[in-house]
C-alpha cells in the first residue's frame, strides 16, 4: 500500500448503484430492504460517506426510506452508474479515503476500481451472486456477497455465474 496523508485516517467511501442491487425498478419496500441489509455486512462508521446513485424516476423511492446519503442523480443509459463513476474518478478519491467500498456487479467501474487500486485504496466489492463483472472482481481488493434477494435480470442465464474459481495450488 503506498504511503498517502489523510486528514482523517479510516475514512471509507461507500458508493451505492441501487438498481443494480435491487436488480431494477426500485420501491420503497426494497430500498429500506437494500439499506438493511448493507448496513448488516458493512455496520457503519462516523467517517463513512455514503454516496448512492440512482435514476431520477427512482429518487424518491430511496429518498423516503433512505435520507442523509448523498444522491448522484443522472437519466438515460446507465445513467446512475455514470453518476456514480464520475464521484469515483473526477473527486480526488485516493487522496480522500483508506477504503471504498462499491456495492455493484456492473463492469463499468472496473477502471475505477483498478486506479483507486494502484494508488494504494483498498476496494471492496458488494454485489449479488451471479451479478458480477469477472473484469471487476479482478480488479477489487475485496470481494463479498450480498443475499440474492433482487429481481433476476430478464436476460440473466443461471447455468452462467461469474464466480471466481479457486486458484489450483502449484505442485
Amino acid at each position: 500500500m503506498s504511503k498517502r496523508s489523510r486528514c482523517v485516517p479510516g475514512r471509507r467511501l461507500i458508493a451505492v448503484d441501487i438498481e443494480n442491487v435491487i436488480g431494477g425498478t426500485v420501491r420503497p419496500a426494497q430500498a429500506r430492504q437494500a439499506r438493511s441489509e448493507i448496513t448488516t455486512v458493512l455496520g457503519s462508521r462516523d467517517t463513512d460517506q455514503l454516496v448512492i446513485g440512482v435514476s431520477p424516476c427512482n429518487l424518491l423511492s430511496c429518498w423516503t426510506v433512505w435520507p442523509g446519503p448523498r444522491y448522484v442523480v443522472r437519466s438515460g443509459k446507465d445513467g446512475a452508474d455514470l453518476a456514480l463513476l464520475e464521484v469515483l474518478t473526477d473527486e480526488n478519491i485516493e487522496a480522500r479515503f483508506d477504503e471504498v467500498v462499491l456495492i455493484s456487479g456492473d463492469g463499468i467501474f472496473t477502471d475505477a476500481a483498478a486506479d483507486l487500486g494502484s494508488h494504494g485504496v483498498r476496494v471492496t466489492v458488494l454485489a449479488n451472486p451471479g451479478r458480477l463483472s469477472t473484469d471487476l472482481w479482478l480488479a477489487a481488493t475485496d470481494v463479498r456477497p450480498l443475499r440474492a434477494w433482487h429481481r433476476p435480470s430478464r436476460n440473466a442465464n443461471p447455468k452462467t455465474s461469474n464466480q471466481r474459481r479457486q486458484p489450483v495450488p502449484a505442485a
